[in-house]
């Protein structure tokens, strides 16, 4: 029995009206009612063909004979809301998606729920409502957009916003639009390893897509393919009873970590899977992050810091590959479960390597160790992340004096009028979880640093986030953060600041007397909000240790 035969009763002929009222008919109620959540607008490029994919994945359900019925939820294009205020707004709408999904697939007793994302807080967004729901839910992407080419190679939104800063310094307008109008080149999720294709990739790790799904080309007619097996999909797994409470464990997450190392994704991935265990209930220290890490050596490189891109990743045998080639080796859960109903092992034992030089074998990686690092120390006792597979092993040990901001607005002006000298760490601080609030991206602050030339100079250390598409001696998550007191709160200009990544240290070089005579000092700095979403979040976030995720 499946549960929206709650309709079927005759008592509830009012209900089977307003379905009617819909366009429904007797026929489509008795069947399987599947709600196909699709993050779809005409704003985010990676969201604008989401319309041809949903129509897909219900031309699926029908096939399967199932009864689709979509529904909408908000996406944020993180590239456009960078770099000023409308960032602050992005990581909040990750839990505003979850609540959409959760009350219109519980609300209308929906008996199963299809969630077609891409872009960057969309997936985790759908992930947590996944956590919450007790029906089956299968997620597909809208697939990646492919590189540009400028100058006669390939590019993408890293190098758009590189280049742009030395541009807009010489004054070659004409040559900059020539650039932005051949990086992004049409529909899908920014062509590098960022955070929507890490996030979409570690979904397909975790079990939540169909094997192979993740990495498939927006263009391409294969995207439209997978739709149509994911519709049909979802209507066995409500016969199955399949639910997400069989699939989303600790096994799924450490899986979903594992290819994050080999592939060196973004450090949001680190944000987004302490918010889903939070929400599963499962405890995952940040210190797992850094033993997997230290296992699994860094076998895909694309860009922010590698050559390739992921439809590279996808010619050479996609997500299945690398999980292929990790579970020869044992460092995979082989047993863990997914939305085929088989294992993550049955799914990829006979997937193929076709590129030994896109998915390197494990004896002769890019790095052999994962590509993201947690740090501890005194100015972040309880954790921040680097993705260390993007910085020069020549800066794994930095020290320098500090140069302080309290909102990055002030540390990119400094930086675009050369007041940063080599040596400097900048903290940019009060843009965590609650003092920002919301916890921005800083894309800008770090390819302003690179594109002037301080790339192999300076470091930037920050309680907020860098985007996926960062490079370099980048620090985020500092916690506790800024605006709870945290150590970050107390650094000065011209304090030593030492990043260790060898050895997970991040240190404030200051004697704990006269920490203690700053603490004695220290005020908190409350910034004036509206009524809304930033202030119910400041006041309900948790630190980034914990996912930023909204306490309960």
């Amino acid at each position: 029995m499946k549960r929206s035969d709650i309709f079927l009763r005759p008592e509830f002929a009012p209900h089977r009206a307003l379905w009617k009222a819909s366009g429904l008919i007797e026929e489509e109620l008795k069947r399987p009612l599947i709600g196909v959540a699709n993050a779809w607008n005409e704003i985010v490029p990676g969201h604008v063909h989401l319309d041809k994919v949903a129509e897909a994945v219900k031309a699926g359900i029908r096939m399967a004979g199932g009864t689709p019925l979509e529904f909408g939820t908000i996406a944020v294009c993180d590239g456009i809301a960078m770099g000023h205020e409308g960032m602050r707004y992005s990581l909040p709408s990750r839990e505003v998606i979850a609540d959409t999904v959760e009350i219109m697939v519980e609300a209308h007793r929906l008996d199963a729920v299809v969630m077609v994302t891409n872009c960057d807080k969309i997936t985790p967004g759908f992930l947590l409502a996944a956590a919450r729901l007790e029906v089956p839910v299968i997620l597909i992407n809208g697939g990646p957009m492919m590189p540009g080419v400028y100058d006669h190679k390939r590019i993408d939104f890293k190098d758009l916003m590189e280049k742009m800063n030395v541009l807009v310094k010489e004054g070659k307008l004409d040559e900059l639009k020539k650039l932005e109008e051949s990086a992004l080149p049409g529909p899908g999720s920014c062509a590098g390893l960022f955070t929507a294709n890490t996030m979409n990739i570690l979904s397909e790790a975790m079990g939540m897509m169909l094997p192979g799904a993740s990495t498939v080309p927006a263009v391409e007619a294969r995207r439209i393919w997978y739709a149509k097996w994911t519709g049909m999909r979802i209507v066995k797994m409500v016969e199955e009873g399949l639910t997400p409470d069989k699939i989303l464990t600790r096994k799924a997450l450490e899986n979903a970590i594992a290819v994050d190392m080999a592939l060196g994704g973004s450090t949001n991935s680190v944000l987004h899977l302490e918010a889903l265990a939070y929400e599963l209930g499962i405890d995952l220290p940040l210190e797992v992050f850094d033993e997997i890490s230290r296992k699994v050596p860094h076998i895909v490189d694309i860009s922010p810091a590698g050559r390739h891109f992921v439809v590279d990743l996808d010619r050479a045998g996609g997500v299945p590959a690398v999980l292929k080639r990790l579970g020869e080796a044992g460092l995979i859960h082989k047993d863990a479960l997914t939305v085929t109903g088989k294992t993550i092992w049955e799914n990829v034992k006979d997937a193929i390597v076709k590129d030994e030089e896109v998915i390197r074998p494990l004896d002769r990686p890019y790095h052999p160790f994962g590509g993201l690092a947690i740090l501890k120390g005194s100015l972040a006792p309880n954790g921040a992340v680097v993705k260390a597979s993007a910085v020069k092993k020549e800066l794994w040990k930095f020290k320098g004096k500090a140069r302080v901001f309290d909102q990055e607005e002030d540390a990119v002006k400094a930086i675009r009028n050369g007041e940063i000298e080599p040596g400097t760490v900048i903290v940019i601080r009060y843009e965590g979880p609650r003092g920002g609030p919301g916890m921005r991206e800083m894309l800008t602050a770090t390819a302003a640093v690179m594109a002037l030339g301080l790339g192999d100079k300076v470091a930037l250390v920050t309680d907020g986030r860098f985007s996926g598409a960062t490079r370099g001696p980048a620090i985020g998550h500092v916690s506790p953060e800024a605006a709870v007191g945290g150590p970050i709160a107390l650094v000065q200009d011209g304090d030593e600041i030492l990043i260790d990544i060898e050895n997970r240290r991040l240190d404030l070089l200051v004697n704990e007397k006269e920490l203690q005579r700053r603490r004695e000092e220290w005020k908190p700095k409350v910034k004036p909000l509206r009524r809304g979403i930033l202030r119910r979040y400041a006041k309900m976030a948790l630190s980034a240790d914990k996912g930023g995720a909204l306490e309960y």
